[in-house]
């Protein structure tokens, strides 16, 4: 065997744990601030998601402040039309997601979640030429059978849920899709990205969020009862937050918003296993194991299809990039505060 091959080898084992680690730190610190979440939004009373979000962007922004100071992070340049339409798409994303939590029941919040997998297929087919096989579109197809089958319940929709709803889909695949978009044209690191972003989407959501939670819950922030208990699941929140925010940035910038999504409702699957381990098994039936079971077969096959190189043609049309920097596939998209499952 020739050394060539042996570094081929080496390389492509290399990048196997590396895909394997990103997707696996997202998916602890996303099933651990959903944890967290829960213990404080539903225990403590604390319904303050805008808000918390806010907190969690301003955390991120601590971090790379910090980062940059120690050398960490390099100078890089991010247009301010560019910056100016990720956070829009980001607080859209934010402030749809929470709406439509309260606006509609569990089961449409649901299948609007589900139905982020087919628009970002959209946008990737028009905006980038994207040709999917016929493996790759049947995986997702069981991937989206298996987890409405084990997540969708009652389902009432209503005008201004319904609008709240697209909203919601449509900016969160927009944000995502323009997470890869942004590094592959800039040629930008997760942290840089972060350090352009997250210093932006703190201050607004800030700004925005105290007036969004009263609107949503007739409850003032400020009037909050707060206690030791309280504050600290907050600081861990805000903690663990800055870990989701990375992981996020990592997977979409390796893989795509496409992947993102599929692979990602893994989450969804660990979140109602720890559900029932630590909370309860009354939610548990026979459909609710039948619908894991067809999602993880849905994921599996489509990690595998997906490989492929016919799995997912890309056509001749490139993002021009600028070769300023290393390119970097670290990178944080709206924490995830809302989950009702």
């Amino acid at each position: 065997m020739s050394t060539g091959s042996l570094t081929k080898d080496d390389n492509n084992i290399t990048k196997a744990y590396i895909d394997a680690a990103s997707w696996m730190f997202n998916v602890v610190t996303s099933v651990g601030i959903i944890i967290v979440n829960k213990s404080l939004l539903a225990t403590h009373g604390f319904t303050f998601a805008t808000t918390l979000t806010g907190l969690h962007f301003t955390t991120t922004t601590l971090l790379t402040f910090i980062l940059k100071r120690l050398g960490y992070i390099q100078a890089s340049h991010l247009p301010l039309p560019d910056l100016i339409k990720y956070v829009l798409f980001a607080n859209f994303s934010i402030v749809g997601m929470n709406v439509s939590l309260m606006w509609n029941s569990v089961g449409f919040y649901q299948i609007a979640k589900l139905s982020m997998i087919p628009v970002s297929c959209f946008l990737e087919v028009v905006l980038d030429n994207v040709r999917y096989s016929t493996d790759t579109k049947l995986s997702i197809c069981l991937v989206l059978l298996g987890v409405a089958v084990c997540t969708v319940t009652d389902v009432s929709v209503n005008g201004k849920g319904f609008i709240a709803a697209v909203v919601a889909v449509w900016s969160t695949a927009l944000q995502q899709y323009y997470v890869h978009f942004l590094q592959r044209k800039y040629s930008l690191g997760s942290f840089n990205l972060l350090g352009h972003t997250a210093p932006a989407q703190a201050a607004s959501v800030l700004l925005l969020g105290p007036f969004l939670d009263y609107w949503l819950t007739k409850k003032r922030v400020d009037a909050y009862s707060y206690s030791v208990t309280s504050i600290s699941l907050i600081i861990m929140s805000c903690t663990i937050a800055v870990g989701t925010n990375l992981s996020q940035f990592i997977c979409i910038g390796r893989f795509s918003a496409l992947s993102f999504q599929v692979i990602g409702h893994m989450k969804t699957i660990l979140v109602l296993i720890l559900g029932f381990t630590f909370f309860g098994k009354e939610g548990l039936n026979l459909q609710v194991v039948i619908g894991m079971i067809i999602a993880i077969a849905g994921m599996i096959w489509y990690g595998n299809a997906s490989s492929k190189p016919e799995g997912k043609e890309r056509s001749s049309i490139s993002i021009p990039t600028i070769p300023t920097q290393e390119y970097s596939v670290l990178v944080p998209v709206s924490s995830e505060v809302d989950e009702k499952k």
